[in-house]
């Protein structure tokens, strides 16, 4: 799951990553989420990396914490990160596309159609 070849540091990869996995149901609100050690055990990683890209998630109210308890779903997780993958994620994505097939002098309904194809293609996936 992790690219150590990847520019990204790794805890923030690990944030993504959980992210992802509230996104995908795999963690429900209110629902307990991996320890760092047992992230730093999955990914063989240092335990304090795996705390960092937790912490990150905490900063952001996507995992509170209980004391003694460890790290949990908040309940409105979803619907933060949609809003940022949204309005940071996404929006950057587009913007370097749309420069992209402007250096290529590609039209915007040509852009669209290979949206359209691209999206086709994945929802027959």
């Amino acid at each position: 799951m992790l690219n150590t070849d990847s520019t990204k540091p790794i805890y923030v990869q690990i944030a993504d990553w959980i992210e992802s996995e509230i996104l995908n149901g795999h963690f429900e609100s209110d629902e307990k989420v991996y320890s760092q050690y047992q992230l730093a055990e999955m990914y063989t990683i240092n335990p304090a990396t795996a705390a960092k890209g937790l912490n990150l998630l905490v900063d952001e109210n996507i995992l509170y914490k209980k004391r003694g308890l460890g790290m949990f779903v908040a309940g409105d997780a979803k619907e933060i990160i949609i809003y940022k993958r949204k309005n940071q994620t996404l929006k950057r994505l587009v913007r370097e596309l749309v420069l992209e097939a402007n250096r290529l002098q590609i039209s915007e309904i040509e852009l669209i159609k290979m949206i359209k194809v691209t999206n086709n293609q994945e929802a027959e996936q």
